[in-house]
Protein backbone atom coordinates (compact mmCIF):
# COMPACT_ATOMS: atom_id res chain seq x y z
CA UNK A 1 0.00 0.00 0.00
CA UNK A 2 1.38 3.41 -0.96
CA UNK A 3 0.42 6.60 0.85
CA UNK A 4 1.53 10.15 0.16
CA UNK A 5 1.82 12.83 2.83
CA UNK A 6 2.86 16.46 2.61
CA UNK A 7 4.58 18.52 5.27
CA UNK A 8 5.36 22.21 5.16
CA UNK A 9 7.88 22.58 7.99
CA UNK A 10 10.53 20.55 9.81
CA UNK A 11 8.14 20.43 12.77
CA UNK A 12 5.46 18.78 10.62
CA UNK A 13 7.99 16.24 9.28
CA UNK A 14 9.03 15.49 12.86
CA UNK A 15 5.37 15.15 13.91
CA UNK A 16 4.82 12.68 11.05
CA UNK A 17 7.68 10.53 12.37
CA UNK A 18 6.29 10.76 15.89
CA UNK A 19 2.85 9.59 14.71
CA UNK A 20 4.32 6.66 12.77
CA UNK A 21 6.18 5.53 15.92
CA UNK A 22 2.86 5.08 17.73
CA UNK A 23 2.23 1.87 15.78
CA UNK A 24 5.83 0.56 15.75
CA UNK A 25 6.45 -3.04 16.76
CA UNK A 26 9.59 -5.08 17.44
CA UNK A 27 11.18 -6.15 14.18
CA UNK A 28 9.90 -3.18 12.17
CA UNK A 29 12.35 -1.90 9.58
CA UNK A 30 11.91 1.57 8.11
CA UNK A 31 14.02 2.48 5.09
CA UNK A 32 14.52 6.20 4.49
CA UNK A 33 15.62 7.57 1.15
CA UNK A 34 15.91 11.04 -0.30
CA UNK A 35 18.52 13.61 -1.21
CA UNK A 36 20.85 15.26 1.29
CA UNK A 37 18.99 17.72 3.46
CA UNK A 38 15.42 16.52 2.84
CA UNK A 39 14.73 15.71 6.46
CA UNK A 40 15.52 12.03 6.98
CA UNK A 41 17.14 12.75 10.35
CA UNK A 42 14.31 15.13 11.29
CA UNK A 43 11.89 12.28 10.64
CA UNK A 44 14.01 9.94 12.82
CA UNK A 45 14.06 12.54 15.61
CA UNK A 46 10.28 12.63 15.56
CA UNK A 47 10.09 8.84 15.47
CA UNK A 48 12.39 8.56 18.48
CA UNK A 49 10.27 11.05 20.37
CA UNK A 50 7.20 8.95 19.56
CA UNK A 51 8.94 5.97 21.16
CA UNK A 52 9.65 7.99 24.29
CA UNK A 53 13.36 8.47 23.66
CA UNK A 54 14.52 11.72 25.23
CA UNK A 55 18.23 11.76 24.43
CA UNK A 56 19.34 13.83 21.41
CA UNK A 57 19.23 11.98 18.11
CA UNK A 58 21.81 12.84 15.48
CA UNK A 59 22.63 11.09 12.24
CA UNK A 60 25.28 8.38 12.78
CA UNK A 61 27.00 9.23 9.50
CA UNK A 62 30.50 8.34 10.68
CA UNK A 63 29.59 5.51 13.08
CA UNK A 64 26.93 3.83 10.86
CA UNK A 65 24.81 2.87 13.88
CA UNK A 66 23.45 4.58 16.97
CA UNK A 67 21.42 2.59 19.50
CA UNK A 68 18.73 4.08 21.72
CA UNK A 69 17.27 1.81 24.39
CA UNK A 70 15.34 4.10 26.75
CA UNK A 71 12.00 4.22 24.92
CA UNK A 72 9.00 1.94 24.57
CA UNK A 73 11.08 -0.10 22.09
CA UNK A 74 14.81 -0.06 21.36
CA UNK A 75 15.57 2.01 18.25
CA UNK A 76 18.52 1.25 15.98
CA UNK A 77 19.38 4.22 13.78
CA UNK A 78 21.59 3.43 10.80
CA UNK A 79 23.10 5.87 8.33
CA UNK A 80 24.75 3.93 5.52
CA UNK A 81 25.69 6.94 3.37
CA UNK A 82 29.42 6.38 3.81
CA UNK A 83 29.65 2.62 3.36
CA UNK A 84 31.60 1.52 0.33
CA UNK A 85 30.30 -2.04 0.12
CA UNK A 86 27.09 -3.53 1.54
CA UNK A 87 29.15 -6.36 3.09
CA UNK A 88 30.34 -3.78 5.65
CA UNK A 89 26.88 -4.08 7.18
CA UNK A 90 27.52 -7.74 7.96
CA UNK A 91 30.42 -6.63 10.16
CA UNK A 92 27.98 -4.45 12.09
CA UNK A 93 25.74 -7.50 12.56
CA UNK A 94 22.79 -5.95 10.76
CA UNK A 95 20.76 -9.19 10.72
CA UNK A 96 20.76 -9.26 14.53
CA UNK A 97 19.17 -5.81 14.51
CA UNK A 98 16.70 -6.67 11.74
CA UNK A 99 15.39 -9.67 13.64
CA UNK A 100 15.86 -8.27 17.14
CA UNK A 101 13.65 -6.67 19.76
CA UNK A 102 13.63 -3.14 18.40
CA UNK A 103 12.89 -0.96 15.41
CA UNK A 104 15.48 -0.25 12.69
CA UNK A 105 15.53 3.08 10.87
CA UNK A 106 17.96 3.17 7.97
CA UNK A 107 18.96 6.40 6.25
CA UNK A 108 20.16 5.91 2.64
CA UNK A 109 18.70 2.39 2.70
CA UNK A 110 18.86 2.18 -1.10
CA UNK A 111 22.62 1.67 -0.79
CA UNK A 112 22.02 -1.70 0.90
CA UNK A 113 18.74 -2.59 -0.82
CA UNK A 114 19.74 -6.21 -1.41
CA UNK A 115 20.10 -6.74 2.36
CA UNK A 116 16.72 -5.31 3.37
CA UNK A 117 14.02 -7.86 4.22
CA UNK A 118 10.91 -7.79 1.99
CA UNK A 119 8.52 -6.66 4.72
CA UNK A 120 10.35 -3.37 5.35
CA UNK A 121 8.50 -0.07 5.19
CA UNK A 122 10.02 2.26 2.61
CA UNK A 123 9.84 6.03 2.85
CA UNK A 124 10.96 8.51 0.21
CA UNK A 125 11.23 12.14 1.26
CA UNK A 126 11.39 14.71 -1.54
CA UNK A 127 11.58 18.47 -1.86
CA UNK A 128 9.63 20.52 -4.38
CA UNK A 129 11.10 24.04 -4.68
CA UNK A 130 7.88 25.25 -6.34
CA UNK A 131 6.05 24.50 -3.07
CA UNK A 132 8.57 26.37 -0.87
CA UNK A 133 11.83 25.57 0.93
CA UNK A 134 10.21 23.61 3.77
CA UNK A 135 7.75 21.59 1.71
CA UNK A 136 8.26 17.82 1.75
CA UNK A 137 6.43 15.09 -0.11
CA UNK A 138 6.67 11.86 1.88
CA UNK A 139 5.83 8.67 0.03
CA UNK A 140 5.24 5.77 2.39
CA UNK A 141 5.16 2.23 1.03
CA UNK A 142 3.99 -0.51 3.39
CA UNK A 143 3.91 -4.03 2.01
CA UNK A 144 0.44 -5.38 2.76
CA UNK A 145 1.59 -8.94 3.17
CA UNK A 146 4.94 -10.65 3.04
CA UNK A 147 5.09 -12.48 -0.32
CA UNK A 148 6.91 -15.40 1.32
CA UNK A 149 4.09 -15.88 3.83
CA UNK A 150 1.55 -15.67 1.02
CA UNK A 151 3.30 -18.47 -0.90
CA UNK A 152 3.47 -20.68 2.22
CA UNK A 153 -0.30 -20.40 2.74
CA UNK A 154 -1.21 -21.65 -0.75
Amino acid sequence: MTEIFETRSPEETEAFGRKLAETASPGDIICLNGELGVGKTVFVQGFSSGLGITEPVVSPTFTILQEYREGRLPMYHFDVYRIEDPSEMEEVGIDEYFYGDGVCLIEWAGLIAEMIPRGAVRILIEKDPKQGDDYRRITLYRPEIDEERLRMNR
